[in-house]
């Protein structure tokens, strides 16, 4: 057996399997180091993938020539569009996956991924000479030499769990924690601290009345997560159940929060704010009488249900206790309780923005290492991780995303900006421009660099040219097409738009807000004779297209803005200023530019505490 591997990507969860596959289809000889082979891409906590601002990176990592996407439309059990109500910057695709399914997926692209090679076994010391690491040893003594290594190691290292005050050292339940990096790493100056999550217990289906919840079914319309038209949804769809706690849950929990691991001082480490458990949110929102839980199914052939938003660290005793208050819940049997994980993390401003380390060559971080939270977040890092890894082992430019250009641009940029106080969770607010990075059109900003690369295929570009050829053509005839007042007014009328005393073009009917494409076909037979000549994937052309002219004076007004902003993401000053020298720069302004070292000024203008003023100084600077 050959141990020389062009790249070594350690930890097969979300961000692993990202990494290794996108290294690998572009060339790289890469090797796949997990604990378990069965657990590949293993959803740690709740079987879904998506939501607010999370759904867009997933679409582009498919945009790119990713797997998440793929994979969760084959492993789909229920698929929702979150947002509907609210603008299209908004809108975010969700889906629950069948756990098992969702796994042997993921197990069967990384097995059958070219130039990819899987070895089971644990890391415990990364080899690294004259700041450059060269490979890796393991468990079982085997040393690996690389010319790169991706660490992608989850709640893993260190990884401790607590249910009440019991503890129980492990990276998921029933699996081991790691041990040997963060020690390794910490030696060598790289600051490290400890997160928490948390889970919910997992209950037994046939013990749950969802006749008392309310039945929560999916969309069976076009949308899914991959732009290829060959990426289908196959599996039953399956509903979640809605149900709420009430005051006697509540009773409950405070009867336990004595023995919280949270409350009682046993966890120390920082939690998520936008991911609180149950007893967080009755200590937090005493004054709420009910919280709304959603029971989600694992799978089309399993009983386990996920009780989401009962996040929990409590004792057992006092999680069934507190369960069986619920509605629908009184009889629930638990197949195991919800427990919290304490876990290393590396501060991510050590990190460039390709995510290899400020510190050690060719070492890079990607996923909860760098202190996120979300499968998603996780998979966009460990993406662009693999890409800049096999970069590195062959040549060419460094890839990174502006915050205009992608979710993973701002996810990114953040960490190695602003660092994390708390487990990282993207959301459309952190996004400057999110009318720019809607979810219906990752494929256009992105697949095309993702073909540069060698990442995205040709079939891919194929089905991308063809869509945008005809969403062109779809376009410019509603631009084109006049509209007589006598021919549309009656149906005006019937959806409570004014109507019309003068002709007008087509697209400025679109423009209305009760108006839709769809709806003017009704009416409009040319234009229902156009849309029937679309052949395939109509409906998310005619989408596509809606969102483009309803919004293209909004778009094009914030791209203007993010071209002028982005000059300042071109003036590149590394290695450029002693800022501790200059002493017109306030104190805190010195400091933070010394610890975070900001490779240009528009990455300096975004670190907390930095002043417009700081900025002018930099930029006179620089004219000098």
């Amino acid at each position: 057996m050959d141990f020389k591997y062009d790249v070594i990507v350690v930890g097969a969860g979300h961000a692993g399997c990202e990494a290794a596959t996108a290294a690998a289809n572009m060339g790289s000889k890469t090797l796949l180091i997990t604990m378990d082979m069965n657990k590949i891409g293993q959803m740690s906590c709740n079987p879904a993938v998506g939501g607010i601002a999370k759904g867009q990176i997933v679409r582009e990592i498919d945009a790119l020539g990713g797997q998440m996407g793929i994979i969760t439309d084959r492993s789909a059990i229920q698929f929702r569009m979150l947002n509907r109500s609210k603008g299209p910057a908004m809108w975010s695709p969700r889906s629950q996956s069948d756990r098992h399914k969702f796994i042997q997926e993921w197990i069967k692209t990384v097995s059958n991924t070219k130039n990819l090679f899987i070895w089971q076994d644990t890391v415990t010391e990364l080899v690294i000479e004259n700041g450059i690491v060269t490979g890796l040893k393991s468990a079982l003594g085997v040393h690996f030499k690389s010319k790169t290594v991706v660490l992608t190691t989850g709640t893993f290292m260190g990884g401790l769990l607590h249910i009440g005050k019991k503890q129980q050292i492990g990276g998921r339940i029933s699996e081991p924690a790691s041990y040997g990096i963060t020690e390794q790493l910490k030696s060598l100056g790289i600051r490290a601290d400890r997160m928490k999550t948390g889970t919910p217990c997992r209950i037994d289906g046939r013990s749950i009345d969802f006749s008392k919840m309310t039945e929560q079914e999916g969309e069976t319309d076009f949308h899914k997560f991959s732009f290829l038209e060959e990426s289908k949804r196959e599996l039953k769809q399956m509903s979640c159940w809605i149900t709420n706690t009430n005051e006697k849950t509540h009773d409950e929990i405070r009867k336990g929060l004595e023995y919280s691991p949270l409350f009682n001082g046993q966890i120390q480490s920082i939690g998520p704010r936008y991911c609180p458990s149950i007893e967080t949110k009755i200590v937090t929102f005493a004054d709420k009488l009910s919280h709304q839980l959603f029971l989600e199914p694992e799978g089309v052939d399993s009983q386990e249900y996920y009780v989401n938003g009962f996040s929990s660290s409590l004792p057992l005793q006092v999680q069934i206790d507190a369960i069986q208050t619920i509605q629908g819940l009184e009889n629930a049997q638990l197949f195991r309780p919800g427990y919290a994980i304490e876990y290393d993390f590396f501060d991510p401003t050590q990190l460039k923005h390709t995510l290899e380390t400020k510190e050690i060559k060719n070492l890079f971080f990607a996923g909860q290492i760098n202190g996120t939270t979300g499968y998603e977040e996780a998979g966009g890092q460990g993406l662009m991780a693999g890409i800049n890894a096999h970069i590195n082992c062959h040549g060419g430019k460094e890839f990174t995303l502006g915050r205009n250009e992608a979710y993973i641009g701002v996810l990114i940029d953040d960490l190695v900006t602003k660092g994390v106080d708390e487990p990282y969770r993207m959301f459309t607010s952190r996004a400057e421009y999110r009318l720019l990075l809607r979810q219906d059109d990752a494929d256009v900003r992105l697949s095309t660099k993702g073909f540069e690369l060698g990442l995205a295929t040709q079939n891919r570009m194929d089905q991308l040219k063809s869509k945008q050829e005809i969403q062109e053509k779809l376009t410019d005839f509603i631009k084109k097409q006049p509209i007589k007042p006598a021919d549309i007014n009656s149906f005006l009328s019937t959806k409570n738009s004014a109507e019309l005393k003068h002709g007008c073009k087509l697209s400025d009917l679109v423009l209305r807000p009760q108006l839709g494409i769809l709806d003017l076909a009704e009416a409009v037979p040319a234009l229902q004779e156009e849309i029937d000549s679309i052949k395939s994937r109509t409906e998310e052309i005619v989408e596509a297209t809606e969102v483009l002219l309803k919004y293209e004076g909004y778009i094009i007004r914030e791209q203007i803005i993010a071209d002028k902003l982005q000059r300042l993401e071109h003036i590149n000053i590394t290695g450029r200023i002693d800022y501790e020298s200059i002493k017109s720069l306030s104190t805190e302004a010195r400091q933070k530019l010394t610890k975070i070292a900001p490779e240009t000024i528009g990455q300096a203008s975004r670190i907390p505490g930095i002043s417009p003023s700081d900025v002018n100084i930099l930029l006179v600077l620089l004219g000098r």
